[in-house]
């Protein structure tokens, strides 16, 4: 069955990916498919995943509404890489059955899939082409600092938990730097967008 081109997104926190993909919809009309919303939708109240967590975890790790306690499963396996791999074992082949449900239901020349921690978790296996956003350390501290209220001690300590920015440059077939405003990226984006089509209509 033929899919769309598949890029992936990514980005290390407050580099702005959500607002990279924002352009590409606004302008291009792309569908962008987001990790993070699938993650959660796959664990929806009455899913399997859902199921075989609680068949794993127990009772408590739902709550009252029926739906997944995110907060206590989180310290359940927070201290335990163990139990960390039993949560990973049941949610990351649902979360890529997820995504490749929703760019098979994609019926345009290509699509962006979201990927927070693409350079730590491997490339997927849907991807076709990456696209890093990228910006300063002291940018991205900035940014998050203003948006959640953080302490720059506390942004830091995010940060280390992801990948370089380094390490995320390596793995890029593409970059756009998001240094200045939203109207700054418009050319950026432009110009991927028609070569993204281009190698879209090449695969096809």
């Amino acid at each position: 069955m033929k899919r769309a081109y598949v890029v992936g997104v990514t980005g290390g926190i407050g580099s702005g990916k959500s607002t990279v993909c924002r352009v590409f919809s606004e302008r291009h009309g792309i569908v962008v498919i987001d990790a993070d919303q699938v993650a959660r939708e796959v664990v929806e109240p009455g899913t399997p995943a859902l199921a075989a967590i609680v068949a794993s975890f127990g009772p408590q790790v739902v709550g009252d509404d029926g739906r997944l306690d995110r907060a206590r499963l989180r310290g359940i396996v927070f201290a335990d890489p163990a139990r960390r791999g039993e949560l990973e074992a049941i949610t990351h082949p649902a979360i890529r059955a997820g995504m490749r449900a929703h760019v098979e239901a994609v019926s345009d020349a290509y699509c962006m899939l979201g990927i927070p921690l693409l350079a730590e978790g491997g490339r997927n296996e849907l991807i076709d082409r990456v696209l890093v956003v990228d910006c300063p350390e002291a940018l991205q501290m900035e940014r998050v600092r203003a948006r959640d209220h953080l302490t720059e001690a506390e942004v830091a300590a995010i940060m280390r938990t992801q990948a370089s920015r380094e390490a995320r440059l390596r793995i890029a077939d593409d970059v756009v730097v998001n240094d200045g405003d939203t109207a700054s990226l418009a050319g950026r984006v432009d110009e991927l967008h028609n070569m993204y089509l281009q190698l879209a209509a090449a695969k096809a």
